[in-house]
């Protein structure tokens, strides 16, 4: 019996050394909010998402919803140009 404790024990330490590691390693999300192009129009993204948060006609319509948003979570707005480089970015912290 004594073997089997101690074969737990060591891998509850392998287990416990590989999630520190990746704790670690990932970076923490962000609330950092994009403009960007989107179909015929703009849209809003949070950073890291693939999903849009809400679309927009104009870009000042957009830029307006994403400030809104970064100014409640303390973050960014990174506004992008038509081609999907950035044009500008606003801080909120």
């Amino acid at each position: 019996m004594a073997k089997g404790k101690s074969w737990l024990r060591s891998l509850l330490e392998i287990i416990k050394v590989i999630f520190e590691t990746s704790q670690k390693n990932s970076r923490p999300r962000t609330w950092h909010q994009h403009v960007v192009p989107y179909e015929d129009g703009w849209a809003v993204r949070r950073e890291g998402n693939k999903r849009i948060t809400s679309k927009h006609r104009k870009q000042s319509t957009a830029l307006r919803k994403a400030k809104s948003i970064a100014r409640k979570k303390k973050a960014d707005v990174i506004i992008h140009r038509q081609d999907g480089t950035i044009r500008d970015r606003i801080r909120f912290d």
